[in-house]
């Protein structure tokens, strides 16, 4: 696969044709011998400027959020979104899994539409700002009524994108705790007063109420994306071999219509479901028999490496398991100094295929509605007080959502950033979880996958055959969306 490749942070570029007067006039009192020299050191001094700029606080509550001074604005602003750094969308990726992580009452999967479609008001809001070659407008499935910006007029697209993100998330995060939306309020604020030492407060006024547009459009599409019927009620098929509420809640079965939901891109799922999984069967000599015996025998004698690994992928409580991918995302972004352009792009192409790829997931699901291993192994194999390592979801077993996610979300990294070297996950440092290091996007997307199994709620089969269900989606967006 291609690797896509995108300008990175110009700030230099732009520093320098700030200063350009200055050095202009400098160069013409010193002598001509001098001329040289005077250029090198302003370039120099430049170039140190920039670099020293790079250390920006990303915290989502501090009131004194900063951004390069060497940014202007002016009337090219409209072709000129590439050359910010991340640092907005950083922060706002922290105010987002703020939110998830202290979200109640929302199922898990759920989150991925948060992702996805905060991902993509980003890009829209940005968009004006790219190239035409690089605009994904037009792709969304249904998207359409996007706002578009004055051409005689200056576009300041931080400021755009800031804005974007705020009303995204106040719209997405209504239950909300009280402080978590002041925090909303309080970062878009200081924000936007940072913005206001660079660039006049009528471009930033002007940018603000475009991205705000863009997320209105882009919120009041994603109300009618079926997620609102995913949790209809629902009677689970009753025989042998199929799903049945699981201890210690025996909670019911978790959105079963969540397949129904439309996709963020058209044409993602196709030819992604799998095969039937193994003939379900309780004679100890069958296939099904030593597949759930193989996790059973696991279980038995898990390392303390197998259990971390267990609970890293844990995710609830947590970030959530899309929130665990967004959080990846912003350490990719720090780790690879990316512009803005790149992280509003892998921040839209990175959710939109953990969405459908959970789409794809719940088909496969709630068709095959295959028991969980803790029934299999109380109830046939006669274990009767056997726990899993982790509590098991209350969904069908086939295929495992977190590999789904996690090798679809791992090959759209991999597609908009390469081989960024080894990479090491700190997202549950703050609760005192060891970090993890990885040689590749793909086997980040693999440890999470497989953690399942030690946790004692996926059979391998479903595990490896969900890494490939993944792939498949994500295979598909960047065809559809021509970023392969």
């Amino acid at each position: 696969m291609k690797t896509l490749t995108m300008p990175n942070d110009s700030r230099q570029v732009l520093t320098e044709g700030k200063n350009f007067t200055v050095k202009h006039h400098l160069c013409f009192i010193v002598n001509r011998r001098g001329i040289f020299f005077t250029l090198f050191y302003f370039a120099l001094l430049t170039s140190f400027m920039s670099c020293k700029k790079e250390g920006l606080n990303t915290s989502p509550t501090s009131s004194s959020s900063s951004f390069p001074s060497s940014f202007s604005s002016s009337s090219s602003d409209l072709k000129n979104a590439q050359t910010y750094p991340s640092e907005i969308i950083r922060k706002w990726i922290v105010m987002q899994l703020r939110l998830m992580r202290d979200a109640t009452g929302i199922p898990n999967v759920a989150f991925s539409r948060y992702y996805a479609y905060s991902g993509i008001a980003a890009l829209e809001a940005l968009t004006p700002g790219l190239p035409e070659s690089e605009a994904l407008s037009g792709k969304w499935n249904g998207l359409t009524g996007l706002p578009v910006t004055d051409k005689s007029k200056s576009y300041y697209w931080p400021a755009s994108v800031n804005t974007a993100l705020a009303t995204m998330n106040r719209d997405i995060f209504t239950t909300a705790n009280t402080a978590d939306k002041a925090s909303i309020d309080s970062l878009e604020t200081a924000l936007n007063n940072s913005f206001r030492s660079i660039s006049n407060a009528e471009v930033i006024t002007r940018s603000n109420s475009f991205g705000k547009s863009i997320a209105d459009v882009v919120f009041n599409w994603s109300e009618t994306d079926g997620y609102k019927n995913a949790n209809n009620a629902y009677t689970p098929p009753i025989g042998f071999g199929l799903w049945v509420s699981t201890p210690p809640a025996f909670a019911k079965a978790i959105t079963p219509y969540w397949g129904n939901n439309r996709t963020a891109v058209a044409g993602s799922i196709i030819n992604t479901q799998p095969g039937a999984p193994i003939p379900y069967s309780e004679e100890p000599s069958s296939p099904f028999f030593h597949m759930v015996k193989q996790l059973y025998d696991a279980s038995q004698n898990l390392t303390p490496e197998q259990i971390s690994m267990a609970l890293f992928w844990r995710d609830i409580p947590g970030v959530t398991s899309p929130g665990h991918w967004l959080s990846i995302l912003k350490q990719v972004l720090q780790q690879t100094h990316a512009s803005i352009a790149k992280a509003a792009l892998a921040y839209a192409v990175t959710g939109v295929c953990l969405n459908d790829a959970s789409i794809s997931c719940w088909q496969t699901k709630y068709h095959y509605n295959q028991v969980r291993p803790i029934t299999y192994i109380r109830n046939v194999m006669g274990f009767t007080t056997w726990n899993s390592t982790l509590s098991t979801p209350a969904h069908p077993e086939y295929s495992s959502a977190h590999a789904v996610i996690s090798s679809a979300t791992a090959d759209a990294l991999t597609a908009i950033f390469g081989n960024i070297g080894n990479f090491t996950d700190h997202t549950y440092d703050y609760m005192g979880f060891a970090p993890r290091t990885f040689i590749s996007f793909k086997a980040i997307g693999e440890d999470a996958g497989n953690s399942r199994f030690y946790a004692g709620i996926h059979y391998q089969p479903s595990i490896d055959t969900a890494l490939i269900q993944g792939r498949k989606v994500t295979t598909n967006i960047l065809e559809i969306l021509k970023l392969h």
